[in-house]
């Protein structure tokens, strides 16, 4: 554990895997921004509404955080996952076919890809993909500016979704809408960076399907780092003594293994963006076996909570 300092205050960053475990399965390491130093302005921290603010899986804990995810539970259990998989081959397939010969795939297909399989998966019209694509690319133009209009375009995505959330007892539209708009955002935003790293590992590689979404994760994590948590008490760990109210992170680059996380907050998406990034593998190698990357490769990290991705990735496809 190292300690840093961020926001003109000490910080703490797990980079040992087994610490991790620990530190994410304990209780006393709460999500809810309330927690988070006075002085801290949430949005140069990247803080999220606080819980009282407002009900997200991403910032409640305990009880109320396990209400909560049965709402997504019937979403994205595994029985319905392995039912949808054959839809998420459909729509790769479907997405590879009307690219051009020659393409960036990183330009919109890797945006495009994981927000259709996420609007179907939610009920949402196939036509209201690409004002997805555009609410998800606002949120990183100038940000905070464009939130509000971003925001205006998931409250129309979320009007029109189908799927059933079973929301907890009290809760309101405004909770559902930001429910969905969570699950658009953070599941647009695993796939869509891991995918231009995942096509370009795989074009002339023998790897498995299986192998190459494991090491791309595992190589380029979508997040360098899990969102912030905060000591609710004095906390001693790794001979490590942490006060109440500090933060804490883990680093994903040192511990990429657990890019999904672990314990009561594990992703409940993770098997959606493994099984969209293995149809992805199929997909293309039985399209395209002979396609070439026609220019080399650089990526950058605009940093935040956003993890490294391909600047392009110009392809040939046939």
């Amino acid at each position: 554990m190292q300690q840093i300092s961020m926001y003109d205050h000490p910080v703490w960053v797990v980079t040992d895997t087994d610490l991790a475990r620990t530190v994410l399965a304990d209780v006393r390491f709460a999500k809810d921004t309330a927690l988070a130093p006075e002085h801290w302005n949430a949005r140069t921290a990247g803080l999220e509404p606080t819980a009282a603010e407002q009900m997200s899986i991403t910032t409640l804990d305990g009880e109320p955080h396990a209400r909560l995810r049965k709402a997504f539970a019937p979403l994205f259990s595994a029985a319905r996952m392995r039912a949808y998989y054959p839809r998420i081959r459909a729509i790769a397939e479907n997405l590879l076919k009307a690219l051009p010969g020659e393409v960036d795939l990183i330009d919109d297909f890797t945006t495009r890809y994981p927000l259709a399989v996420l609007c179907e998966l939610l009920g949402i019209p196939e036509r209201e993909v690409d004002l997805a694509i555009e609410a998800c690319r606002l949120m990183h133009v100038d940000y905070p500016a464009n939130v509000p209009a971003a925001m205006g375009g998931f409250a129309r995505l979320a009007s029109q979704a189908t799927a059933e959330l079973r929301m907890p007892e009290g809760s309101t539209e405004q909770d559902l809408h930001y429910q969905i708009f969570t699950i658009l955002f953070a599941g647009q935003l695993t796939t869509d960076l891991a995918a231009g790293f995942l096509v370009a590992r795989l074009i002339g590689s023998d790897e498995t399907a299986d192998e190459l979404v494991r090491e791309t994760l595992r190589e380029h994590p979508p997040a360098p780092f899990t969102l912030w948590r905060f000591t609710t008490t004095d906390v001693e760990i790794a001979g490590t003594e942490l006060p109440a109210g500090s933060p804490v992170l883990v680093d994903l680059t040192r511990v990429p293994d657990l890019v999904f996380g672990f314990g009561p907050h594990f992703c409940i998406g993770a098997q959606l963006a493994q099984l969209e990034l293995k149809a992805l593998v199929e997909a293309f190698r039985a399209l395209y076996p002979d396609a070439r990357v026609t220019a080399p490769l650089s990526q950058s990290s605009p940093g935040g909570i956003m993890g490294s991705r391909l600047d392009a990735l110009p392809v040939r496809l046939a």
